[in-house]
């Protein structure tokens, strides 16, 4: 349905070009860096090697991306129209395969001018002996921050690398968090609710439908409009795992760094400047586009991990990589103490 040739083309066409100088630091030097004071923090033991790190372009970050949604929305994508009759589902199909080609290439085009790096992992039916992980810094994006940061360059990408690096420890390390994940993204694929029904679809939206639609811009949470009970709580799920995920990421980044980069405070200020002084019409595509969402998770994660870290050490922390039943519920990141009497048990009565 989606022609992801013709998107991969108007992400590029979207993307543009940075005029920003290149970065000149050694990024796989800072990544072999970082992976070595992560591990020695966090205490997690890669089962298997990490990946070598990839200074990339917008359009080579397109293009992998391209084959992660691709991989992910296909199979989904397949299901819509079923219970329309076959000449009407044929039409149905291609003006949804426009609309979402569109948006899928200004999705990408739009994240590739943000991104700084990114641990590429298939979360879908593979394992990372089939498509290993990717490490991929985004260039010019990073030429851009630290020109407009005012940053030291070496500081600004071993401060990023220790993110991304803290990504490839977890999920190298944690055995089950790759499956885990996949297996959320499965249950929603095989449980999608994505049947059209033609009468609606043709009509003009109602007052109540065009104020349920504002109302979920307003909160960012536009997964959530079509999905059903059951999706929901597997969303729920989701977004708590990954506000750890991300939270764990920033804890280390700063934990790690702040004995090792003297700008950090200035860095993570710069940072988050950025993220609160968008334009408004780049603040409401980042709502459209879920960019909110992902924000959320990184400030609630880091707070929820920066609680328990101080409550007892990054070994207690560490609890969460027990197992899935030892995440924290979205209740629970609010609530980190609430998480923290729950998982106070041995591990072997949790394995």
């Amino acid at each position: 349905m989606i022609d992801w040739p013709l998107a991969q083309r108007l992400a590029g066409f979207v993307a543009g070009q940075s005029d920003a100088p290149p970065p000149r630091a050694d990024l796989g030097e800072l990544t072999r860096d970082s992976a070595e004071r992560v591990i020695a923090y966090t205490g997690l033991e890669p089962l298997s090697a990490l990946p070598e790190a990839e200074g990339v372009q917008r359009q080579e970050w397109i293009r992998a991306n391209v084959a992660s949604m691709s991989a992910m929305l296909d199979p989904a994508l397949e299901k819509v129209g079923r219970n329309v009759a076959k000449p009407a589902r044929q039409g149905m199909q291609l003006a949804a395969g426009v609309i979402m080609t569109a948006e899928v290439g200004v999705l990408l085009g739009f994240l590739s001018q943000r991104v700084l790096g990114q641990y590429e992992l298939v979360l879908l039916d593979t394992t990372p002996d089939d498509r290993p992980p990717r490490l991929l810094y985004v260039v010019p994006n990073l030429g851009g921050a630290v020109r407009a940061f005012r940053a030291d360059e070496r500081e600004f990408l071993h401060w990023v690398a220790l993110h991304e690096v803290t990504h490839a420890v977890q999920f190298a390390g944690v055995p089950w968090l790759q499956r885990h994940m996949a297996g959320m993204v499965r249950e929603l694929i095989d449980g999608a609710q994505l049947k059209i029904d033609a009468r609606r679809a043709l009509r003009l939206p109602r007052t109540d439908d065009v104020k349920k639609l504002v109302a979920v811009v307003r909160s960012g949470d536009i997964v959530t409009l079509v999905a059903s009970p059951g999706e929901k709580a597997t969303i729920d799920t989701m977004q708590a795992t990954m506000a750890v995920i991300e939270g764990y990421a920033e804890h280390v980044m700063d934990a790690v760094g702040t004995p090792l980069l003297p700008s950090l405070p200035r860095l993570r200020a710069a940072l988050d400047q950025r993220r609160r002084s968008q334009k408004a019409p780049a603040r409401l595509m980042m709502r459209l586009l879920g960019m909110e969402m992902k924000m959320r998770q990184y400030q609630q994660g880091k707070v929820f991990c920066d609680v328990v870290v101080r409550a007892g050490g990054i070994e207690a922390l560490n609890r969460v990589w027990r197992g899935p039943e030892s995440m924290p519920t979205l209740a629970e990141i609010e609530n980190p103490h609430a998480w923290l009497r729950r998982t106070d048990v041995p591990p072997a009565l949790t394995a």
